[in-house]
């Protein structure tokens, strides 16, 4: 049995808009005890606006570490939030999300709109390519991520994703239980670092 992942930590992706549902605030609240709980530290977009202004205001007010992320066109859209224990205004998105990569030991999409699918999908794609050996995670709101998860299936299920990269995606309803999961995840083997058998399978995703 492998021993539990070290985690410092964690990157969360999350909107600028608190959603139509009290759930989601009350979701994003609850994700953040869980982490000051566990000791670990969030690394975010660094806005004071929506459910990341949320995530940062519960875990400073917890005690937490908060490391905000955000390109300088941006300082006046999202307002960086006054009190992290670290802000960094950097250059521009491409440097943002390098850098929210590099500080976190995990990925954790909240939700959000167009911009957190972004970056949810960079982490994750990375991780298949192999650039990177982080879990990466959803946290299943109200079934908020459900419409993505049947297109992820149907992906694979016409042969453009292999189903090991689609399970290494992990999904929880409960903060517990997926920061539980990010602990022991494991990284999914990669076709061209263990050479398949036959060719089939080297086609197969």
């Amino acid at each position: 049995m492998s021993k539990p992942r070290e985690l410092r930590r964690i990157t969360v992706f999350t909107g600028s808009r608190h959603g139509n549902s009290d759930a989601y605030v009350q979701a994003v609240e609850a994700f953040a005890h869980a982490l000051t709980d566990h000791g670990y530290g969030a690394v975010f977009g660094g806005g004071n606006v929506g459910l990341m202004g949320v995530l940062a205001d519960t875990v400073l007010a917890a005690g937490g570490e908060v490391t905000g992320i955000m390109p300088e066109a941006l300082t006046t859209a999202e307002i960086p939030h006054p009190n992290l224990t670290t802000l960094e205004i950097v250059p521009n998105m491409h440097v943002r999300k390098e850098r929210m990569a590099d500080l976190g030991d995990a990925f954790v999409a909240l939700p959000g709109g167009a911009g957190t699918l972004e970056e949810l999908f960079e982490a994750w794609t990375w991780q298949q390519l192999g650039i990177h050996e982080k879990p990466v995670a959803l946290l299943n709101v109200a079934g908020f991520w459900d419409p993505l998860l049947a297109m992820i299936d149907h992906m694979a299920a016409q042969g453009f994703m292999r189903r090991e990269f689609t399970e290494a995606l992990i999904v929880e309803t409960e903060p517990k239980a997926l920061l539980a999961a990010l602990s022991t995840w494991q990284p999914p083997k990669h076709p061209w670092k263990d050479p398949p058998t036959n060719r089939t399978e080297l086609h197969s995703g």
